[in-house]
C-alpha cells in the first residue's frame, strides 16, 4: 500500500497500517530483497514522551498469525508495557501454496548478521518515529525479542470452525531441562499468542533422541500427563474434595465432572483416565471437537462424553428452570429430584471446570468472559453441583480489578473460595465451594490424594490457600 509521509508523524490509537519496503541489508543477512513493515499504534493514552520499539520477525515465521496478524500484533504489544508503538520487520508472507510449513530457530541464525540488520534499518524506524518522539532528547529505539521456546514447529493441519474460526495444530520441539521434549499445539488465529491446548507426542517408533526430529516421524499423543502449564493446578483443586471423592467411591459410585470448554480435551482425559472420572465436556465449536478427537487423543466411550453446546446458555437455561427457593442455597439438582435440564446430565457433578477465554482479543488476553460471571450463570453452575462440590475456573485477569470483580461475584453466589496461583504471572486458579468444606483426615490414605499425588506437582496441592470474604 502507499503510505503518505505524514501518516507515522503523530500517534493514533489502534492504527495499524502495513506496507513493503526494500531491504536495506540484503547482501548481509537471510531476508528477502522486499520487506513487510507493520506499524501499531497503542489503544492506550501514551507517555510523554512515547516509547517506540522494533522487533525483527524469525525467518520462516512471518506467516505465523503471532506476527502476520494484526490481533497477533497488538497482543505483542500488550505484552510490552510502556511501547506506544510496535514496528514489526520480517519477510513477506509466502504464497500459501509454496509456503514450507516447518520452522526450525537454527536455520538463518547469525547474530552478528541480524546486528547488521537492525543498524540498516534504524534509518527508516527513525522515519517511523512520531514528532513528538524528537522534542526533547531522543531515545533510541531498542530491537525486541519474542521467545517462546520452540526450537522447531511444523504445520499439521490448517481448518476452521463455525465459532472459533481459523484454528492451527502444529508439532513443535521445545526446550526442556535434560531431554528433548516434543508438544502438540491448538492455537486460534482470533488469538493467536494464546496455546488452546498442549500435550506431549511421541515418535511412533523407538529412535535415539539425537536421531528424530518434528516433521521426520509420525508422533502420536500422549495424554497420560498434563504440560499445559494451568492444567496440574486446575486438577489439584480436586484436593479439597479428596475425602468426599473417596465417600462416593465406597458407595461404589463414580466422581462426576463437567467441563466447559473442552479444547484438545487433554483435562477430560487426564481427569477419566488417571483419577476415574466420569466426565461430561461441552464445546461450543462441533469442529473443535473434532480435531481433538483426531489429532490430541480424545476417546469417547461410557464414561467420557462430549457435546456441541454453550456452557454459558446451559447454566443460564439451568438457573431459570429451578425454583427460587433453591437459588443460592444448597445444590438444586439434588434438592429438586435431579430434574433432566442438562439433557441427559441427570445427575449432579462432584466438579465443574470451567476453560473459557475471552474471544474479544482486543483488550488482551482474559478468562473468563465476562459474561461467566453473571450471577444467573453462577447460580445455575452452582445449582448443577453436589452440596459438597466444587467450581474450578481458569483465570486470566486483565487488572487487578477484573480479578476483584470476579472474587466479589464468587462470593455473591458460593460458601467459600480458594486460590492457587499458577505461577506463571499469567493465570490464576480460583476454586468456588457450595458448602464449607471441612479438614480432612487421614490424607495419607486417602487413594484420591494418592493419585494426585502421583499425577500433579505436590507444590500445586500444597499451596492451595483459602481466600477470606
Amino acid at each position: 500500500m502507499g503510505v503518505n509521509g505524514g501518516t507515522f508523524e503523530t500517534l493514533t490509537p489502534s492504527q495499524f497500517i502495513s506496507f513493503t519496503f526494500p531491504n536495506p541489508s540484503r547482501s548481509s543477512n537471510h531476508y528477502g530483497d522486499s520487506l513487510r513493515i507493520a506499524v501499531l499504534d497503542s489503544p492506550n493514552q501514551p507517555p510523554d514522551p512515547p516509547k517506540i520499539a522494533a522487533m525483527i520477525v524469525p525467518k520462516d515465521r512471518e506467516d505465523d498469525w503471532i506476527f502476520s496478524t494484526e490481533t497477533g500484533h497488538l497482543q505483542l504489544l500488550s505484552n510490552s508495557p510502556g511501547i506506544s508503538r510496535l514496528v514489526l520487520v520480517g519477510n513477506l508472507p509466502r504464497d500459501s501454496h509454496h509456503a514450507s510449513s516447518t520452522y526450525d530457530r537454527r536455520i538463518g541464525h547469525d547474530p552478528a548478521a541480524i546486528a547488521v540488520f537492525e543498524e540498516r534499518l534504524m534509518p527508516i524506524l527513525m522515519a517511523l518515529s512520531p514528532k513528538s518522539c524528537f522534542v526533547s532528547e531522543f531515545h533510541e529505539i531498542p530491537f525486541l525479542s519474542y521467545e517462546d521456546g520452540v526450537i522447531r514447529s511444523v504445520v499439521v493441519d490448517k481448518c476452521e470452525g463455525s465459532c472459533v474460526g481459523e484454528m492451527l495444530i502444529e508439532d513443535v520441539e521445545v526446550e526442556g531441562d535434560r531431554m528433548r521434549e516434543f508438544r502438540r499445539r491448538l492455537r486460534f488465529k482470533r488469538m493467536p499468542n494464546l496455546v488452546q491446548t498442549e500435550i506431549r507426542v511421541s515418535p511412533c517408533r523407538e529412535l535415539g533422541s539425537s536421531d528424530v526430529g518434528i516433521g521426520e516421524v509420525e508422533f502420536f499423543p500422549d495424554t497420560s500427563c498434563l504440560v499445559h502449564p494451568y492444567l496440574p493446578p486446575m486438577v489439584a483443586g480436586v484436593s479439597l474434595i479428596a475425602s468426599y471423592i473417596e465417600d462416593c467411591g465406597r458407595l461404589g459410585s463414580k466422581p462426576r465432572a463437567f467441563c466447559v470448554g473442552v479444547g484438545g480435551g487433554s483435562l477430560l482425559t487426564f481427569l477419566h483416565t488417571q483419577l476415574g472420572f466420569e466426565v461430561i465436556g461441552v464445546e461450543s465449536d462441533e469442529k473443535v471437537i473434532e480435531v481433538a478427537k483426531r489429532y490430541f487423543g480424545l476417546v469417547e466411550e461410557q464414561s467420557l462424553r462430549v457435546s456441541v453446546g454453550d456452557g454459558i446458555e446451559i447454566f443460564k437455561n439451568l438457573a431459570g428452570q429451578m425454583p427460587s427457593c433453591n437459588m443460592g442455597s444448597i445444590s438444586a439438582l439434588e434438592s429438586y429430584g435431579n430434574r433432566d435440564v442438562l439433557g441427559y446430565y441427570r445427575q449432579p457433578f462432584d466438579v465443574i471446570m470451567v476453560d473459557l477465554d475471552s474471544r474479544d482479543a482486543r483488550n488482551g488476553l482474559s478468562a473468563p468472559p465476562l459474561e461467566f460471571i453473571q450471577k444467573p450463570v453462577l447460580l445455575g453452575a452452582k445449582s448443577a453441583l453436589r452440596k459438597t462440590g466444587i467450581l474450578v475456573l481458569n483465570v486470566i485477569p486483565q487488572n487487578r480489578c477484573f480479578y476483584d470483580l470476579i472474587i466479589r461475584s464468587l462470593l455473591e453466589v458460593f460458601r467459600e473460595l480458594y486460590e492457587l496461583n499458577v505461577g506463571n504471572n499469567e493465570n490464576y486458579i480460583i476454586i468456588a465451594a457450595v458448602s464449607p468444606i471441612s479438614p480432612f483426615p487421614n490424607v495419607s490414605e486417602n487413594l484420591i490424594f494418592k493419585k494426585l499425588k502421583s499425577a500433579v506437582p505436590w507444590q500445586y496441592i500444597n499451596s492451595v490457600r483459602k481466600l477470606e470474604g
